[in-house]
């Protein structure tokens, strides 16, 4: 079994992640390590949670023999040329060079202009259509980082970056536009290593080659359906390494529900497996992304899904255990902490959060404890009664007295009298 550091360094299942602006298309699925499919994974050994398994690392591409990006530009015109024996549909393309810049999102951040306009005019792609490009991405000194011929993702589902994903939905079938984009939209703070530099603003040049209708998923086989689910899964990692888990959870959402969408099509045993597998790791890593943005509800039910197909799965555990202590659950969150330190007892992540727990349960207790004490008053030491003074006379009994020597004082008055 890998060890501790190295098996959980990473988001479960991570190969390498997607750049970003690319998706691997018809790709075989990535095969996972032996070890790491025949054998459970042991957590990372650290005081924080382990949501990362294996190494991603960033696809590096050698494009520096690539030329820079071409500008494209319109030929002047005079006023005194005669007119133009071009068709109209021409005369339409090149007014269309002209157009001004689109201020897509209204915030300067994020503009498109049209380069060459579409043949089709009303043919845009709506979310959920596959769409194929031909992209071309420059930073803003020239230097050319993506240039593919043909690039295929759904759009709206986040599989590209976001200046890609937003600007494709505006573009006609056939069009060529141009984006400027802030780094907000693309690689963000981070950037990608080696090409694209923390910050960085950069420049699109995107043709729409090809709309169609994404497939229908009771139709896939058993390894298009693996793909598609993988691609999605990946997509989710990479979004999680950076912190985006709103993003990330998207992603995973997808990818589970292509996995769990009915079928027309019989797959094979192995494929029923393989299937399972990357269903539990979508799962793991939904909770992870959860537990990050404190959906305590929803990490719960994603750890039961794992556990219900897997009830040795050490992470669902771990992670189940960190949700119910969240919520106050101490005494469950504490047995399901013992059971995964049962199944890996060296692990010091485990041992380390159920000695937190233990301590919050026990300083819980004496809160408590104290509180009743103080509503109840102290059981343990009941008030005693104060002693009277040994010379005090009760007032009744000193009233009966006074009465008695009175009536005999008036008693003998009377007896003189009548003597």
């Amino acid at each position: 079994m890998a060890s501790t550091d190295e098996s959980l360094s990473n988001i479960e299942g991570s190969s390498e992640p997607y750049d970003g602006s690319t998706v691997p298309e018809d790709q075989p699925q990535s095969q996972e390590n032996d070890a790491e499919t025949k054998e459970r994974l042991s957590l990372i050994d650290s005081t924080e949670d382990f949501e990362m398994i294996g190494s991603a690392e960033e696809e590096n591409l050698d494009m520096s023999d690539l030329p820079s990006l071409e500008d494209v530009k319109k030929e002047p015109t005079s006023h005194n040329e005669e007119p133009s024996s071009e068709n109209p549909s021409q005369t339409s393309q090149a007014k269309d060079v002209e157009e001004e810049w689109l201020d897509v999102l209204g915030n300067d951040s994020l503009k498109k202009k049209v380069l060459l306009a579409g043949k089709r005019p009303g043919s845009r792609p709506v979310k959920g259509q596959d769409v194929n490009v031909h992209l071309k991405v420059n930073l803003e000194g020239g230097e050319v980082v993506v240039d593919k011929e043909s690039l295929k993702f759904t759009l709206g589902d986040g599989d590209v970056i976001q200046a890609l994903d937003l600007c494709v939905q505006l573009m006609d079938l056939e069009e060529t536009a141009l984006i400027q984009s802030d780094a907000q939209y693309c690689y963000g703070t981070e950037g990608r290593s080696p090409d694209i530099p923390p910050n960085a603003k950069l420049n699109l040049e995107v043709t729409l080659v090809e709309v169609k209708d994404s497939p229908d998923l009771e139709l896939l086989s058993g390894q298009d359906k693996l793909n598609l689910a993988n691609k999605k899964r990946e997509r989710g990692n990479f979004y999680y390494q950076r912190a985006q888990y709103v993003f990330a959870i998207n992603s995973y959402d997808l990818a589970l529900k292509i996995i769990d969408s009915s079928s027309k099509v019989d797959f094979s045993s192995d494929e029923e497996t393989e299937l399972l597998d990357v269903k539990i790791k979508c799962l793991n890593n939904l909770a992870a992304s959860q537990l990050k943005l404190d959906h305590f509800e929803a990490a719960l039910k994603s750890c039961n899904l794992v556990l219900e197909n897997q009830p040795e799965n050490i992470k669902a555990l771990f992670r189940k255990g960190k949700v119910l202590a969240q919520e106050g659950e101490y005494s469950e969150a504490i047995a399901i902490l013992r059971k995964a330190l049962k199944l890996e007892p060296a692990n010091k992540t485990i041992h380390a959060e159920l000695s937190k727990q233990v301590k919050k349960h026990t300083d819980q207790k004496n809160v408590e404890t104290a509180m009743y004490k103080k509503m109840l008053g102290n059981l343990d030491s009941p008030a005693k009664p104060t002693p009277k003074s040994s010379w005090s006379i009760p007032w009744k009994w000193l009233f009966g007295a006074t009465a008695v020597a009175i009536g005999g004082v008036a008693l003998s008055v009377i007896i003189a009298a009548r003597n």
